[in-house]
């Protein structure tokens, strides 16, 4: 229990077990009959003079727990009775009431209205809420929690759910020096801290409390401020005031609205304060700027909090994570960690963040119009704020002992207490102070105290007044922690289904007077909060900020991320591109096309530029059966394709390319992709027929002109293709194709120089497989484009972004200078990924991209490639977190092997971290999987850093694709160009944002170009078999 280890009342006493009916809690709830342990008596022995167990004994009730909940009532039972003879055996005889009726036991929280009650009854069943309507309250919580997070409602939600732009919790590296200065009640506290670095084990801290004149609080904000600013002042020169920059961090115990750590307007004053020309302000910049009047120029004000979030540091601090601050002191109020992507009011969707509920006005609304009573009316009417915070003046010590004169004055005056007496005195505020009312509910000498304080007001009570003074103290007290229970209960609960977790467990830091001051709050606050949240496991942590060392804590932690994001911007400003940088990314690849266009300049570009003599795209008419290769990566694919009138339809099979074919031989390459091509043709019965077949070879090669075939037969073993005789010289110039280099990881030898086709042709006599006529090879970016040109005639763009990353567009044939004739349009394979091999993207390689470079079996080669393909981006991610653990910002500077193993960071990794509403626990387990004992900030970082360098390759790949858009466009004469882009590969397609992020910088980059994707399904095969079609087509009668 959060309390056991604080000094509190004698050992409980148990009754017998009783069984008690308890409404059902809804669908995560207990069931509906729950058992009562015991009935646990507060300990106090009966007084001889006492007529009855109402005037001695006030019980705690016991459910599903051995901890108390709320005081048991006597009176009227509601289905069962303890037995007077066990209860008289355990703790007091069973006494009668004035009607000689037997007294027994209530159930839990029952309003037993009728009208034989007593007016002491009544009074405290109205202060005693039922599960029931606790379960109901606190859904209305989680209701108003979620309009306060919310953009759309947040303005008029009761809890407010306030960002406060914390984000980390203590890590144990903290240091250097930092100052707090504190607003309280009614004085100001300093304080002044050293941190070592040392997991904050041995802290030095000074500290000094000022006195502040009452009519401070009434008084203008200026000489409010200027007060707290002579507090630092003098404190400095006391303790010597050092002259290095220092930190300082503000606690201001009201509401406001943050819009960053250290920015926060006050929303409204509270707990008697009403300075003038504060609200709507930014306390920060009032308070530096009353500093800066004193000449205090070293002293800044980097962060504001309120105590609560203080708490929750302090309860954080010597190595125990806490997540949650309760405080119920003078006021009350609440913090906890939040998922980011729920707290809507702040752009921030990445990590945690630490919200400050501000649920001390939750029920202005009307939320607690059942559960108020004619005492709580009373004193809200006479605050200085009627109608508002009203759940506070249910919870918060300031307003108990009100509730508490205004109870006893009502059954003064039903003749229920001080019976003959006058008690005008009652009428006066604050004649109970909530200090006495602590004291009044001690078991030993709280009947002393209640004597005490009556007969200080001029009154005479009896033993019978004082014995029920003390009942009604125990109530308003027990009912405050049972609604602080409730509000604790709905934070947790937002937490575990926010966090999609079967159970959460967390540390609950709390303080307040309350809490500190009476054992039993805290027990009943673990009770209910445990019924009413049976899903969450949270253990109560008394906070240990008696000198203010959390405030310390979240000024140090402020410290420490600005640092910490310092050095992170630092290490990652290199991979974040400018508007300007990518305007100067798109001019570089139009002048490197327009240099590989060129006949004389094209040996020299680094996007090679090739023609590819596809001229045309489909346009539905073509016919035929086909069979289709398509090799471009790990996997190779087989397909038998039908172009018939009513569409295409295909089948295929995948086989895997091992890593020592795709660097051992050529003939061993292509020897494993004739196996493969006669293993799917006898599966599907095609061994017989000879059919047209289509290869996608995705990788450079350098196709042979007309000018070239002109006049020769048909390749000896070929055979003729029906139907595409006219088209053999086209078609030559298809099926004819020089491997330029290798890329994606394939460095077979003898292929590069060689004519991929006659490769295949040899493999295929090697194996006795004469039954092969390839058509057409085609790079896999045409064959996307093909493909999609049959379901879009507007698309003429082929792009692929996936293992790597290449793209062709058809161009103007009179732009194209390495091939003759003017007329029509080409399709032109960029081989973009080659784009600054000559060195033009140098100063945008960063020092991560070079070492993946290097690395790499093309050293130097494909740059552009390497920036943004799949192949690369998860090297990419690996060495920047290296590089983070080296200098501390990650895994406390601890790698692990594997993380510093090539590869292990799969490309894979980053779509799956940046998935939208994946919970850091699930990023915390990918790494945990790299054997890396990752915190929630480091996962956190993580993802910022898969998000940075996905972000540039899609924002690399839109300049690409902006350059080759303009130039159509410029070719055309058009003011406005139409185009679609037909696009494949698994990063554009299975990466969560890399698709919007290419899009959208395309637009900004491109404004007159409307472009639009269309996915290619299965577009390498079926383009393959869609270019020979389109050939017969042309050619055909």
């Amino acid at each position: 229990m959060g309390s056991g280890e604080r000094a509190g009342p004698p050992p409980l006493l148990l009754a017998p077990t009783l069984v008690l009916n308890v409404p059902s809690l809804g669908r995560d709830q207990p069931p509906a009959s729950c058992r009562c342990v015991g009935m646990v008596m507060w300990g106090q022995q009966p007084s001889p003079a006492a007529p009855s167990l109402e005037d001695s004994l006030c019980a705690i009730a016991v459910v599903g727990r051995s901890c108390a909940l709320y005081p048991r009532l006597p009176g009227r039972d509601g289905g069962g009775t303890l037995p007077s003879h066990d209860a008289a055996q355990t703790s007091a005889p069973c006494g009668r009431d004035a009607e000689g009726r037997a007294l027994g036991s209530f159930q839990l929280g029952h309003q037993d209205n009728i009208p034989s009650c007593t007016p002491v009854q009544r009074a405290l069943m109205s202060l005693t809420p039922s599960l029931e309507k606790l379960q109901a309250v606190k859904c209305r919580m989680l209701e108003a929690m979620d309009k306060g997070l919310s953009r759309q409602t947040h303005a008029q939600a009761t809890v407010r759910m306030l960002p406060t732009f914390i984000c980390s919790t203590p890590d144990g590296t903290e240091t250097g020096d930092f100052m707090v200065v504190e607003l309280c009640q009614s004085h100001v506290r300093t304080l002044f801290v050293t941190l070592l670095g040392d997991g904050n084990q041995s802290p030095q801290l000074m500290y000094k409390i000022f006195e502040m004149p009452t009519d401070m609080l009434q008084g203008t904000g200026e000489a409010l401020f200027d007060f707290i600013a002579q507090c630092v002042h003098k404190f400095l020169e006391e303790i010597g005031s050092p002259q290095h920059r220092l930190p300082l961090g503000f606690v201001f115990p009201f509401s406001c609205r943050q819009t960053g750590l250290g920015k926060a307007e006050l929303i409204s004053w509270s707990k008697g304060f009403q300075c003038s020309d504060v609200e709507g302000k930014d306390v920060v910049q009032l308070l530096q700027a009353a500093i800066n009047k004193l000449e205090l120029y070293h002293v800044q004000v980097i962060a504001l909090l309120n105590d609560t979030v203080g708490t929750m540091m302090a309860s954080s601090w010597g190595g125990k994570p806490c997540e949650i601050a309760l405080v119920t002191g003078t006021g009350t109020n609440s913090c906890f960690m939040a998922e980011a992507e729920l707290v809507e009011v702040v752009e921030e969707s990445n990590g945690r963040m630490c919200v400050n509920s501000e649920w001390g006005c939750f029920g202005d609304d009307g939320a607690l119009g059942d559960v108020l009573t004619p005492y709580d009316h009373r004193v809200d009417q006479e605050s200085s704020n009627p109608g508002e915070r009203r759940f506070e003046k249910m919870v918060g010590g300031l307003y108990l002992g009100e509730i508490v004169r205004h109870a006893v004055l009502m059954l003064a005056a039903e003749q229920a207490l001080f019976v003959g007496a006058s008690t005008s005195v009652l009428g006066n505020k604050d004649a109970f102070k909530t200090q006495q009312v602590l004291e009044i509910m001690d078991n030993e000498t709280g009947m002393a105290k209640a004597r005490s304080a009556l007969e200080a007001l001029g009154l005479q009570p009896s033993e019978r007044d004082c014995c029920r003074v003390q009942q009604i103290c125990r109530a308003v007290v027990s009912r405050a922690a049972a609604l602080s229970a409730t509000g604790l209960a709905a934070i947790l609960s937002l937490m575990c289904r926010s966090r999609e977790l079967e159970r959460l467990v967390v540390n609950v830091g709390v303080d307040g007077e309350l809490y500190q001051a009476h054992a039993r709050f805290g027990e009943i606050l673990q009770s209910v909060a445990g019924l009413l949240a049976p899903e969450c496991t949270a253990t109560l942590v008394p906070s240990a900020d008696t000198n203010g060392l959390g405030v310390a804590m979240v000024t140090a932690v402020a410290q420490r991320l600005l640092t910490q994001r310092h050095e992170v911007e630092q290490l990652l400003a290199p991979l974040r591109l400018s508007r300007a940088d990518l305007e100067r990314v798109q001019a570089l690849m139009r002048q490197e096309m327009e240099r590989g266009l060129g006949r004389d300049s094209n040996a020299d570009a680094s996007v090679r530029m090739l023609p590819t003599y596809v001229c045309n795209t489909p346009d539905g008419t073509e016919r035929g059966d086909f069979l289709a290769l398509d090799l471009g990566g790990t996997n190779f694919r087989v397909l038998v394709v039908r172009v018939m009138q009513e569409g295409i339809h295909m089948a295929s099979e995948i086989y895997v390319v091992p890593t020592s074919l795709m660097q051992g031989t050529g003939e061993a390459l292509f020897d494993h992709i004739i196996e493969c091509i006669m293993d799917f043709q006898t599966k599907q019965n095609l061994m017989e027929q000879v059919l047209p077949l289509g290869f996608t070879f995705s990788f450079p090669c350098q196709q042979l002109g007309l000018d070239k075939v002109r006049g020769r037969r048909w390749p000896r073993g070929m055979g003729r293709v029906p139907g595409c005789d006219a088209a053999w010289p086209l078609l030559l110039s298809l099926f004819q194709a020089v491997l330029l280099t290798w890329t994606k990881g394939f460095s077979a030898s003898g292929c590069v120089g060689q004519d991929v086709v006659q490769l295949l042709r040899d493999a295929a006599q090697r194996k006795q497989h004469v039954a092969l006529k390839v058509v057409a090879v085609v790079n896999d970016t045409v064959g996307t484009m093909m493909a999609c040109g049959y379901d879009d005639p507007k698309c003429e763009i082929g792009l692929i972004v996936g293992t790597g990353t290449n793209a062709c567009y058809m161009e103007e044939r009179k732009n194209v200078g390495t091939v003759e004739g003017d007329e029509g349009r080409m399709c032109i394979n960029m081989e973009w990924g080659a784009f600054g091999d000559n060195g033009c993207l140098d100063d945008i390689f960063t020092t991560f991209d070079r070492m993946v470079d290097e690395k790499t079996i093309n050293a130097g080669k494909q740059r552009f490639e390497k920036l943004i393909s799949g192949m690369y981006l998860g090297e990419i991610v690996r060495h920047i977190l290296l590089a983070m653990v080296d200098k501390q910002l990650l895994f406390r500077g601890k790698p692990s092997l594997k993380l510093q193993t090539r590869d292990i960071f799969q490309t894979t990794f980053l779509s799956t971290i940046e998935t939208d509403g994946l919970a850091l626990q699930q990023v915390q387990g990918i790494l945990r999987d790299l054997e890396l004992d990752a915190s929630f900030e480091d996962s956190v970082l993580v993802r910022e850093v898969c998000q940075t360098v996905s972000l540039r390759a899609a924002q690399l790949c839109a300049a690409g694709l902006a350059a080759v858009v303009e130039k159509m466009r410029e070719n055309r004469g058009l003011a406005q160009l139409a185009i679609t882009v037909g696009v494949d590969g698994t990063l554009y397609k299975m990466h969560p944002h890399f698709s919007q992020n290419l899009q959208q910088m395309l637009q900004d980059l491109a404004p007159n170009c409307a472009v639009t994707f269309l996915q290619s399904e299965d577009g390498s095969g079926k383009g393959a078999a869609l270019v020979a079609a389109v050939a017969c087509r042309e050619t055909s009668p």
